[in-house]
């Protein structure tokens, strides 16, 4: 059995379940928009947002979930899946995990529409039933996610970021979906605020271990063999790269942001970039902060008595620094 399958094992029933009523949450009048969710629903990915509103909620509740735990874990992906559609006509991308995305097959004009119907179902979803309490989660989630994409857009146009500002980069980024998820799960059944704001961490350091995670995939080998450098490419300050500019020579220092600014397509030059990166232990300390977060992670998991739901979260955990893709 493979490390996803073991995470999902005692959420099984709840995710199937939540499938359902995920594409039922999803559907409308119009032809059009019934097409392209059932496409959106077809291509699912690993589904890690839900997996971790359910897993979450059983292990605070002793195993029980209710019907507000499936409207969160639903929301929660509407409103992920809106972003990830706004996300592909924002970068011009043909392809999603595989597929082609919304705006390739069906241009950019209702990619934009689709992604604003699916949030505004997200949001319906919330306001019909009145859990104002898991809409004010996500609400703030999205606002972070805007705010943490423009963050970094006006920093990567100076190449000068340090490193606390790359980690509020991505805190908001990536890291506050994941917390939502989790203080999500947590909210839809239990009051005790002390234990949701437990579970909110607990997710926001997942998503930094996640995100340098994937930092790190620049520079090490892609499916053949080779250091993609596509964040080089694309002017994108990662842990590594930030790590080192900040412990070199002026000389070095320049060198470095003139190849990344200038020379990003001459792959002659990124290869020597992604080679100076790790001769001066820019993966190291990007790799030595990764797991400062996932112990800090499995550090708040501690507090909670053991279950087949928290040995879910501690796998999960570690899956997120361990994984290949």
């Amino acid at each position: 059995m493979n490390v996803t399958a073991q995470i999902k094992q005692p959420i099984q029933a709840e995710m199937e379940l939540f499938e359902r009523k995920f594409y039922e949450s999803m559907t409308s009048k119009v032809a059009l928009l019934n097409r392209i969710t059932y496409y959106i629903v077809n291509r699912k990915g690993k589904q890690m947002r839900p997996m971790f509103v359910f897993l979450t909620a059983k292990m605070l509740s002793n195993g029980n979930v209710n019907e507000r735990t499936y409207r969160g874990a639903s929301v929660i992906e509407l409103i992920h899946t809106a972003t990830l559609v706004h996300d592909d006509v924002v970068d011009d991308s043909n392809r999603r995990r595989g597929f082609f995305s919304i705006n390739a097959l069906w241009k950019n004009k209702i990619a934009v529409l689709v992604g604003d119907y699916l949030l505004s179902k997200g949001l319906l979803l919330s306001i019909d039933h009145g859990d104002f309490d898991l809409l004010r989660i996500i609400s703030v989630a999205v606002r972070e996610m805007s705010e943490g994409e423009l963050l970094q857009i006006e920093k990567a146009r100076r190449l000068d970021i340090v490193e606390e500002v790359y980690y509020e980069i991505i805190r908001k980024k990536t890291a506050t979906l994941i917390a939502a998820c989790c203080a999500l799960g947590a909210k839809s059944v239990v009051e005790d605020d002390i234990k949701v704001e437990q579970m909110r961490k607990f997710g926001e350091l997942i998503g930094m271990a996640f995100q340098i995670k994937d930092d790190l995939f620049d520079y090490t080998q892609d499916a053949i063999g080779k250091p993609t450098g596509i964040d080089i490419k694309e002017q994108k300050m990662t842990l590594p790269l930030i790590h080192v500019l900040n412990n070199c020579t002026k000389k070095e220092k320049d060198w470095v942001i003139n190849s990344i600014k200038n020379h990003n397509k001459d792959k002659k030059r990124v290869k020597e970039v992604i080679a100076f990166v790790k001769n001066n232990n820019g993966l190291a300390y990007a790799e030595q902060k990764m797991a400062q977060f996932q112990q800090e992670a499995l550090q708040i998991l501690a507090d909670f008595p053991e279950s087949e739901f928290k040995a879910a979260l501690t796998l999960m955990v570690n899956y997120v620094i361990e994984r290949k893709i």
